[in-house]
């Protein structure tokens, strides 16, 4: 599902018009974005938490090169989803039809 499609199913559900839905969702991911990138973390009671995962200092190797780099410790954005959710998806039979 694409943006638009989730700006469109907001829209259809809530009769709100879909240049207001689509002002919301962007402000939305402006905000987790943003608030993210200043170190904090969001927490949705029942939807999920958006936390900044601490990546340890590490040697790679350059395959190409056959050169081995040095990786700093660095954080990258990561989504952990709720029991609440994590149980609606395992019980989801249209999921597991999908995946069949």
């Amino acid at each position: 599902m694409t943006k638009a499609e989730v700006i469109s199913k907001i829209s259809e559900k809530t009769g709100i018009d879909k240049a207001d839905v689509q002002v919301t969702v962007e402000a939305l991911f402006n905000v987790v974005k943003n608030s993210m990138a200043d170190g904090e973390n969001i927490y949705v009671r029942g939807f999920g938490s958006f936390v900044n995962k601490k990546r340890a200092k590490k040697v790679a190797r350059n395959i190409s090169k056959n050169t081995a780099m040095v990786i700093d410790e660095h954080y990258v954005p990561s989504f952990k989803p709720s029991k609440v959710f994590i149980e609606k998806i395992k019980k989801s039979d249209k999921v597991r039809a999908n995946h069949a």
